[in-house]
């Protein structure tokens, strides 16, 4: 199979392509960039060199040639591609938020200040949160060629926390009130930053941003309710506070997210003896793990491991940890992963392993690093 890569000179296209290059499904890959048309992408990025990768095409030659097509462009500027892609037969996975919202435009347009150029294009496009989606998508794909709207790494990471407590598995009941403070490499910021990403100004240093309003958040509270059934969704609905933050690192994403639980009153009343705490805790950690029993790249770790980014370092894993605070009153739980692989391209090929009716975790197979 021959896979094509716009955007290639971008982080995620550059990870996109090394991860393919070792994909047993792919015979060849083929990369585009407007920036960098006619040159190689080993000049650069030099890692490359000896990999006998080609030159850098024009997006429409490269549709033209590719038997699947990953977009790995700024938000606003992949829906021509996407339509090329499914006029000529070919599916079109888009690592930018333009196919994250379905047909609600509207949420689209107020969070990232554009209409939709080819609003008809949501009738083949499906979010690509395979752990939620993974049916949706393989319907759609015997269906014919299907736009995948590839998740944003921080809905990754806070929405698989979440999940297993929205859809009841967990065996409590969050009051609705969730709060997800998180964490993400300077890689998340994209290649192409401004001052604020340089060393100096990022180094030895962690600071929130866009505090209260990150385009993720409405993607994230819109999960939350996809997750959650008329029988699981919390009393008065989910309010949802998201504060992202920036890291003095390359790559990873920990997110913590904060679920106060119903039935518990004021914590001060709650304060069970340590042995029901940790029983408690043991428990609601039996009930994710069973939840998560048949994902492959979602592991829930044993008591007292907590998540880390560095234990998912190069990898398509998210690690979760489950906790409670000493009250017993609010469950944690925090999440792990790789921004630039399960955040952004090794879920894209997850998602085109699941398009393909290949293994889903064909090319993903690799452990952590461990440096």
């Amino acid at each position: 199979m021959l896979a094509g890569v716009i955007g290639a000179t971008g982080y995620a296209g550059a990870e996109l392509v090394r991860l393919l290059s070792g994909h047993p499904e792919v015979t060849d890959i083929l990369s585009a960039s407007v920036s960098h048309h006619g040159e190689s992408i080993e000049s650069v990025f030099p890692q490359f060199v000896h990999a006998r990768l080609g030159t850098l095409l024009e997006p429409a030659d490269l549709i033209a040639r590719s038997d699947i097509v990953f977009g790995a462009l700024p938000s606003g500027k992949g829906e021509a591609y996407a339509k090329a892609c499914l006029d000529r037969g070919v599916s079109y996975i888009d690592l930018s938020a333009d196919f994250r919202f379905d047909e609600d435009e509207e949420a689209y347009r107020a969070w990232y200040g554009k209409s939709y150029d080819y609003g008809e294009l949501r009738k083949r496009s499906v979010y690509g949160l395979c752990e939620l989606n993974r049916e949706k998508i393989k319907t759609l794909a015997g269906q014919g060629p299907l736009i995948i709207g590839n998740p944003g790494c921080y809905p990754t990471a806070v929405s698989l926390a979440a999940f297993p407590v929205m859809a009841g598995a967990a065996g409590v009941v969050p009051s609705g009130y969730i709060i997800a403070d998180a964490i993400s490499g300077v890689t998340g910021a994209g290649r192409e930053t401004g001052r604020a990403y340089h060393f100096p100004e990022c180094a030895d240093s962690a600071s929130p941003y866009k505090v209260g309003s990150h385009r993720h958040t409405p993607e994230i509270f819109r999960n939350l309710n996809n997750m959650s059934g008329p029988d699981t969704r919390p009393r008065g609905g989910i309010q949802l506070v998201f504060t992202p933050h920036l890291g003095p690192f390359n790559r990873g994403i920990l997110a913590t997210v904060y679920f106060p639980l119903d039935g518990c009153g004021r914590p001060a009343e709650c304060r069970p003896a340590a042995a029901e705490l940790a029983e408690k805790t043991a428990r609601i950690r039996d009930a994710c793990a069973a939840f998560y029993h048949d994902e492959p790249f979602v592991r829930v770790l044993p008591a007292p491991l907590a998540a880390a980014t560095n234990r998912v370092r190069h990898s398509n894993y998210c690690d979760l940890s489950i906790h409670l605070d000493q009250s017993g009153a609010t469950l944690i739980i925090v999440s792990a992963i790789d921004n630039m692989v399960k955040g952004a391209a090794g879920q894209a090929i997850q998602n085109m392993n699941l398009i393909c009716g290949f293994d889903e975790r064909r090319g993903l197979e690799a452990l952590p690093a461990l440096f």
